[in-house]
């Protein structure tokens, strides 16, 4: 039997939501050992001029603690 934990994490990207959402994973799996998934809490831009200048997402990563 495993217990696993959930954390919150945010990632920004200029590019796109994908790109900050695969940014907060790669980001994740450096701190973070036996990630299994994600849950994509939040999504919002920030705007600068009329334009997109950053995609946010808020991350659920669910991770499974070690024995």
């Amino acid at each position: 039997m495993s217990v696993a934990r959930v954390t919150e994490i945010s990632a920004t990207s200029s590019q796109s939501f994908e790109d900050a959402i695969r940014t907060g994973i790669e980001r994740a799996n450096q701190t973070l050992r036996n990630v299994k998934s994600a849950w994509i809490k939040e999504q919002q831009v920030r705007v600068e001029n009329g334009s997109i200048s950053e995609y946010q997402v808020n991350l659920l990563v669910t991770f499974v603690l070690d024995d």
